[in-house]
C-alpha cells in the first residue's frame, strides 16, 4: 500500500456511517467500502469463508448481506474465485475488517473492491446483536449511509420505508445473461446441457462440465425453442433473486419440459420454479437460510450433509406424502433438519429433480456434488430407455 493510499483508507476509517432498520432499530459505525447511501433487505450470512463467493453470487442481487463471522477480508480479493463478473450485494456489513489482506492469491484488499465497485457497507458494529435482532424480527428492509454530511435519524427511517420488499420483487431478468454463451465439456463430451440462467453461478456449469457435460447457458427470456435448438440431453434451471411467485415466464417454461419428458435439474430458484410448475405454493421465510453450515437429509438415502444455502424463499409442499401432480407423483427428497423447510423435490414418474440449497458450493462444503452425478445418470438412464425403444 502506498503513502498515500494508505491516507486516504485513514481518512475513510474516521467517517461515519449509520445501518437504519426498517423497524427504527440503528447501529452506528464506521464507512466500509464505498461511502454513500444503500438500500436493501437486511440478511446475515453464517459462513466464517467464502466472502468472495458470496458477494459475488447473483441471488444477493438487492441484498445488504451482514457477516456473522467477526473478522471479515483476511485473506483480500483475487481473480480466480468470483462467481459472477460483478459484486451483487446491496450493501456489506462487517464488524472486524482485516487491516492487511494475506493469502498468496490476493490481489486486492476487500475493502479497495468494494470501493472499485461502488459496494457502500459498514464496519465496526455488533453484528451478533444485529443477527439476533434479524432472526426474533426477521429479514427486514435496511439503509446504509456514511460520509460526513448524514441525515437526521427520522430522513433516514423515512427512506429506508420508502425502499421495496423483496416480497413480490421480480430481479431474475436484472442479473441473467443477455447472451447465450457455452462452457465445454472437460474430456470427452457425453452429454449437451440446456441451462436457463436465472442469475447461474460460475461454479454450476463448471461442475457439469468436469462431468462431461457441453453446457449452453441461455438467457431467463429464453423460449422453449430456443432451449432445444441446442438439442439438448437435459435441462437446467438455475438459482437466482427475487419472489418465484413473480417468476411465469420460467414456470411456463419449466412446465414445456417436463411435457416433453426431458431431464431435468433445478438449483434454488430453481427448485421454487420446479414447486410452482408442479402446482405447490411458494412463500417467504422469515429471515431466509444463508451460509455453508446448513444441515440436510437426503431422504431417498437418509444422509445428511453440510450444505450451502443462500435462500429468503421456500416451497410449499407436504413432507409426509406423495403429492399428486399433472406431471405425476413427486415427493420432498431433501429436507432442512433445523426447520424442516423444503430442501428437495423430485418426480416419481418422470425424469426431474431438485435441490433448494447449493450443490457447487464454491467456496465449500462439497458434501451434495453426487448431485451432479446424479443428474448425469438420469440422463443415462433415459438415453438407454431410448435406445431400447
Amino acid at each position: 500500500m502506498t503513502t498515500s493510499t494508505r491516507g486516504i483508507a485513514s481518512q475513510k476509517k474516521q467517517l461515519p456511517a449509520v445501518l437504519v432498520l426498517e423497524d427504527g432499530r440503528t447501529f452506528r459505525g464506521r464507512a466500509y467500502g464505498a461511502v454513500g447511501v444503500t438500500f436493501g433487505e437486511a440478511v446475515f450470512s453464517t459462513g466464517m469463508t467464502g466472502y468472495q463467493e458470496t458477494l459475488t453470487d447473483p441471488s444477493y442481487h438487492r441484498q445488504v448481506v451482514v457477516m456473522t463471522s467477526p473478522h471479515v477480508g483476511n485473506t483480500g480479493i483475487n481473480d480466480e474465485d468470483a462467481e459472477s463478473k460483478r459484486i451483487w450485494v446491496a450493501g456489506y456489513v462487517v464488524r472486524d475488517p482485516a487491516r492487511v489482506p494475506s493469502n498468496w492469491r490476493s490481489r486486492r484488499s476487500l475493502d479497495e473492491e468494494l470501493v472499485e465497485q461502488g459496494v457502500v457497507g459498514i464496519s465496526g458494529i455488533d453484528t451478533r446483536a444485529l443477527t439476533r435482532h434479524l432472526r426474533e424480527r426477521g429479514a427486514m428492509r435496511v439503509g446504509i449511509f456514511s460520509g460526513n454530511a448524514l441525515p437526521d435519524e427520522g430522513t433516514m427511517l423515512t427512506e429506508v420505508r420508502q425502499a421495496p420488499e423483496m416480497k413480490g420483487a421480480s430481479l431474475y431478468e436484472e442479473v441473467a445473461t443477455k447472451e447465450a454463451y457455452v462452457v465445454p465439456a472437460v474430456g470427452e463430451k457425453k452429454y449437451t446441457v440446456a441451462a436457463v440462467d436465472l442469475g447461474i453461478k460460475g461454479m454450476t456449469p463448471h461442475r457439469m462440465a468436469e462431468r462431461g457435460i457441453e453446457v449452453h447457458v441461455l438467457p431467463a427470456t429464453a423460449t422453449v425453442e430456443e432451449i432445444y435448438a441446442v438439442e439438448p440431453d437435459g435441462v437446467f434451471f438455475s438459482n437466482g433473486p427475487g419472489d418465484p411467485e413473480k417468476a411465469e415466464h420460467p414456470v411456463s417454461l419449466m412446465r414445456e419440459v417436463l411435457e416433453r419428458r426431458t431431464p431435468l435439474f433445478g438449483i434454488c430458484f430453481g427448485n421454487q420454479i420446479l414447486g410452482r410448475a408442479l402446482g405447490f405454493g411458494t412463500y417467504k421465510l422469515k429471515y431466509g437460510h444463508r451460509g455453508i453450515n446448513q444441515p440436510v437429509q437426503d431422504r431417498t438415502t437418509g444422509k445428511v450433509e453440510v450444505t450451502a444455502h443462500n435462500h429468503g424463499f421456500a416451497v410449499d409442499a407436504p413432507l409426509d406424502k406423495v403429492s399428486e401432480t399433472p406431471y405425476g407423483r413427486a415427493e420432498v427428497s431433501h429436507v432442512c433438519l433445523n426447520d424442516q423447510v423444503v430442501e428437495g423435490l423430485q418426480l416419481l414418474d418422470r425424469p426431474a429433480f431438485s435441490v433448494q440449497y447449493h450443490p457447487e458450493a464454491a467456496a465449500g462444503p462439497h458434501d451434495a456434488a453426487y448431485l451432479f452425478d446424479r443428474f448425469t445418470s438420469l440422463m443415462d438412464t433415459v438415453l438407454m430407455e431410448g435406445q431400447r425403444a
